[in-house]
């Protein structure tokens, strides 16, 4: 299983595989036409109580971390999650997201928990 991510804003690579928006809001200043997206599972996204919270600040990382990983383990994220491990199942798969630090963004720890359970 080969999971990835990275910022939606850059061009796609040619081994990508499909590539998954996974954060709750739209990019700022990019039209969905020209995302280069094939699903936005904006589902399994960080609430948006947790994502105030966190503000991407990096000291906050490891409890967003351990609060998303929570988040992810309600009923909620279940079917989402499994569409995700199917789709990685079936080759490379791309975990997009807007944010500029993206080794410390939800797609990062979605990836994470997406290998763990591999």
């Amino acid at each position: 299983m080969t999971v990835s991510y990275r910022r939606i804003y850059a061009e796609p690579g040619p081994e990508e595989g499909p590539r998954v928006l996974v954060d709750r809001l739209w990019p700022r200043g990019l039209s969905k036409a020209d995302a280069g997206y094939d699903e936005w599972l904006r589902d399994l996204a960080p609430s948006t109580e947790l994502r105030r919270w966190y503000a991407h600040e990096p000291d906050r990382y490891p409890e967003f971390r351990r609060r998303y990983r929570a988040e992810l383990a309600a009923p909620a994220a279940a079917e989402p999650l499994r569409h995700l491990r199917e789709l990685a199942a079936a080759g490379p798969l791309t975990l997009l997201t807007a944010s500029r630090a993206v080794e410390l963004s939800n797609a990062a720890v979605l990836a994470e928990l997406l290998d763990e359970q591999g």
